[in-house]
């Protein structure tokens, strides 16, 4: 199984659909085993059961009940197994964003967006399909391969020794693997992880792209990084249909192995000279070569899951491994224990030899800065690019740490002040514009408050309410990522004439 800090409480949390699903997948295993046996008795008993219908009929009858078992046994180990999963995949998702929402800007500054959202994505498929199609292996390969080997002793022992071969080759053969496919995995989530990013990169900037007209510069650099994924993958893929062949190698062996030793078993035992093995004559019927054969047609389906749990759970882990690293990423920007809560604010901001220099940085973007700012004052704040401005203003709103005893909101320390309610005094216009594919209602409520009569307010401070209620649906009109909605209606609306 799959274990660790982030991913033990969801089995508490779900074990009754585990407990549901592997009870329902046991009941079906034990239901396929049954159906060599009733196979091996028509066989072994053909002339009988034909001339007599009345003891073939409930032969026949004990075969389609499985059959009808099995059913409805798949149905419920699907729903519930698969319940699981699906649920574990979206509280990691939940809790991933949750933490998202937490961390500081300067983690996004060290870490592509193209990554986290591979993180998102690839990563908790990977876990999702482990704890789904991954439970169902596990407990096929542990309790229907030790159900069909029971049999299979019973039967015949020497027939089952010589098909138990194969078994312990695959095992050695999963053992030898299971480290080598965790880094070769990882490896391909890295290069999945800057195809990502370069794409992401070039959707957000292809305005820019277009303007200086370097799309072929682009596309050849896309070419570059696609190149490298593709060797990844290829490389990968090609190591796991090796993997995946050695398997089915050894295990059409097995089924040759099976069908020459028991065709000559019987062959003796019918000519009147059975093979003697330490002192023990085999005696072997084709119905229960038969039996024996259909044992093994169910064996076969354990042993490739236990090759596909090697790989899938190496998968698992190396994803985990990712999704862990991220959850557990520190929170920089902290609220602070008993923080002081704004309120009545006045508005008064004094700046006392202020220094500030981004963690990626090692040049200060402000230096020993003194300024005061009474309240009621408008004050305009000009400079060249990069001088300071935009971080001036970050820095109000403790979206970095700053050092204590030189930023002040009404004579209160800001790193002394509860987050929220500092967040909730201020108000801010940024200079990078974003519009959420919603209602353009939705995007100017978006601070919370969705009083129409107020939103038209601030659509006419804004001087766009005219533009707005040009649009055929007003303020229902959804925007389009990024406003491209609202850009190309106007633009069609003012027909041939436009530039």
């Amino acid at each position: 199984m799959l274990f660790g800090k982030h991913i033990n409480k969801y089995y508490a949390k779900y074990w009754y659909f585990f407990l549901l699903g592997v009870i329902f997948l046991v009941l079906v295993d034990l239901v396929q085993t049954m159906i060599p046996r009733f196979l091996g008795e028509i066989i072994d008993n053909d002339n009988e059961l034909i001339a007599d219908l009345n003891k073939l009929g409930p032969t026949v009858g004990w075969i389609l009940g499985c059959a009808g078992i099995m059913f409805i046994g798949r149905f419920v180990w699907r729903v519930a197994i698969f319940r699981a999963s699906t649920g574990i995949s979206a509280n990691i998702r939940s809790e991933m964003f949750d933490k998202a929402e937490k961390l500081s800007a300067s983690y996004y500054h060290e870490n592509k967006v193209g990554n986290i959202m591979n993180w998102f994505t690839s990563d908790i498929d990977e876990i999702s399909e482990f704890f789904g199609w991954g439970t169902v292996m596990i407990v096929d390969a542990l309790f229907l391969s030790v159900s069909v080997l029971i049999s299979m002793f019973n039967l015949n022992v020497w027939l089952t020794l010589v098909s138990l071969v194969p078994i312990l080759l695959i095992v050695l053969w999963g053992a030898i693997g299971d480290k080598f496919w965790t880094k070769m995995w990882g490896e391909r989530q890295k290069e999945f992880d800057a195809l990502y990013d370069f794409a992401n990169e070039n959707f957000t900037g292809i305005r820019v792209i277009k303007s200086f007209n370097k799309q072929i510069k682009e596309i050849r650099a896309f070419a570059r990084v696609a190149k490298r994924n593709e060797e990844v993958n290829v490389k990968f893929a090609r190591m796991y249909l090796l993997f995946d062949a050695f398997i089915e190698v050894i295990l059409f062996l097995q089924m040759a192995f099976l069908l020459g030793f028991g065709g000559y078993f019987i062959y003796s035992f019918v000519t009147g000279n059975p093979v003697i093995i330490f002192g023990n004559e085999i005696h072997l019927t084709v119905g229960e070569l038969v039996r024996f054969a259909g044992y093994v047609d169910l064996i076969i389906w354990p042993m490739i899951a236990l090759g596909q749990i090697i790989s899938m759970r190496s998968r698992a882990k190396a994803s985990l491994k990712r999704i862990s690293e991220f959850l557990d990423a520190p929170l920089d920007v902290k609220n602070p224990e008993n923080g002081y809560v704004l309120s009545d604010v006045k508005g008064r901001i004094e700046f006392r030899d202020f220094s500030f220099t981004y963690p990626t940085s090692k040049t200060p973007s402000l230096e020993n800065l003194n300024l005061v700012i009474e309240e009621g004052s408008h004050v305009g704040i000009v400079g060249k690019v990069g001088c300071g401005k935009t971080t001036l203003v970050n820095s109000l709103f403790r979206l970095y740490n700053v050092e204590e005893g030189h930023l002040f909101i009404d004579g209160h320390d800001i790193m002394g002040i509860d987050i929220p309610s500092l967040r909730n005094a201020l108000a801010y216009g940024p200079q990078d514009n974003f519009l959420y594919s919603d209602k353009i209602e939705n995007n100017i409520a978006f601070s919370g408050d969705k009083d129409m009569e107020k939103v038209k307010e601030a659509a006419e401070f804004a001087d766009v309410a005219s533009n707005i209620e040009g649009f055929e649906k007003g303020y229902e009109t959804v925007s389009g990522e990024r406003g491209v909605t609202l850009f190309r209606g106007r633009f069609e609306d003012r027909g041939n004439d436009s530039p």
